[in-house]
Formats: C-alpha cells, sequence, structure tokens
C-alpha cells in the first residue's frame, strides 16, 4: 500500500507511549496498534485530529504517500 503510517516514529519523537497515547484519544490500545502498524483501512478524521493535538504535529507528520514500485 502506498500509504505510510509513521504513528510510531512520531510517538519516539514525543516520548508518549501507546496506552498513554490511546487514553488521551479516548481509542482503545487494539485500535491505535491497528493504526500504528498501516493495517487499518481507513481513519477518521475526528481521530486524526486528537493524534494530530495529542503529538503536535500534522497530518503529514503521521501520514505519507509513496508510488508503489513496479
Amino acid at each position: 500500500m502506498p500509504i505510510i503510517v509513521n504513528l510510531d516514529v512520531m510517538m519516539a519523537k514525543r516520548k508518549i507511549s501507546s496506552g498513554e497515547l490511546a487514553k488521551i484519544i479516548d481509542i482503545t490500545p487494539a485500535n491505535l496498534s491497528v493504526l500504528k502498524t498501516g493495517k487499518a483501512k481507513a481513519v477518521r478524521f475526528t481521530t486524526l485530529e486528537k493524534l494530530c493535538e495529542a503529538l503536535d504535529c500534522q497530518p503529514g507528520d503521521i501520514l505519507e504517500w509513496r508510488p508503489e514500485e513496479k
């Protein structure tokens, strides 16, 4: 998939654990794990907004597009 999720990178930069972030943005640790691993098929704008607020970043810091190699 050409959309890369850099959530773990931002979490490391902000020194925040998965459990702490899940609590702050009010989602389950399991759902946060799905986002972190890139297995999510979609992300709600409200969740993305909460992530950006909690991590003090922009959506582009979390999501990245890379063209597929052929």
